[in-house]
């Protein structure tokens, strides 16, 4: 049985007072994930743009 099985079964048998804490959990988890990718992207400019905001990379794209 996978993951998601199980926990969807686990989940109907949970009290709704308990639920409304697993849901804010969940979303949590979601936002930091997304947070943490965000970060890596940004963090990645700032290194790639030393490459990207040469004259020789400008001059390189032109003639495409």
């Amino acid at each position: 049985m996978e993951n998601r099985e199980v926990l969807l079964k686990e989940l109907e048998q949970i009290p709704e007072p308990i639920l409304v804490e697993i849901l804010k959990y969940v979303r949590f988890l979601k936002a930091k994930t997304a947070q943490e990718k965000f970060l890596s992207a940004h963090m990645s400019e700032n290194v790639l743009a030393k490459d990207w905001l040469l004259p020789e990379e400008d001059d390189a794209w032109n003639n495409l």
